[in-house]
């Protein structure tokens, strides 16, 4: 899979290349135009194609549905309802999972926001302490507390292996460390 964005040939993963062309046809061009760039940057900044992917996923899903310019989104009240669209009943959810992608969601909406208040509209002035994510300033109405779960661990009881689960991999593990490490891990497990 190749793909031509912003000059240069790159081979990329189907997931991003289909993310890419889900940017790509969105129907607000200026939305489309400002995740290119936001997916430009995130290429500079070498994080991983997944990421990227990732990311671009949940930000395709907010422009559909605030269904306006993300450069004008300037409410809380805007970026809630759409992460309010994951909340899920009892009934449907009795983990509450839906709290984790909520979450995941919020972080992904403010780290776009953080970029374009912090680089993007600053990308004229000769700042270099706004380069690093470390430093920028995260805008107002994006400034929204997470929500915390309830759940002690994200695994259900059923998906945590059990001591012998653990020690009956190490056969199989081709490298010593690894050995060591599952064996310290089951040494350490209780049996129910």
């Amino acid at each position: 899979m190749e793909d031509n964005i912003g000059g240069s040939l790159t081979k990329m993963p189907t997931k991003l290349k289909d993310t890419l062309e889900k940017v790509r046809k969105l129907d607000n061009r200026s939305n489309s135009d400002l995740l290119i760039e936001f997916y430009e940057y995130l290429r500079a900044a070498r994080t991983s194609e997944r990421y990227q992917s990732d990311i671009l996923k949940v930000l395709v899903k907010f422009s559909e549905f605030v269904d306006d310019n993300l450069i004008d989104v300037q409410k809380k009240e805007q970026v809630i309802a759409f992460l309010n669209t994951k909340v899920k009943n009892k009934e449907e959810d009795p983990d509450e999972r839906w709290i984790t992608t909520w979450n995941d969601y919020l972080w992904r909406i403010k780290y776009f926001y953080r970029w374009l208040y912090n680089v993007k509209k600053n990308e004229n002035i000769d700042n270099f302490i706004l380069t690093e994510p470390s430093n920028w300033i995260t805008p107002i109405f994006v400034q929204i507390k997470k929500i915390k779960t309830k759940r002690l661990s994200p695994y259900l009881e059923s998906e945590l292996w059990e001591k012998e689960e653990i020690i009956s991999i190490i056969k199989y593990e081709p490298y010593s460390r690894n050995k060591a490490t599952h064996a310290y891990v089951g040494s350490e497990c209780t049996t129910s």
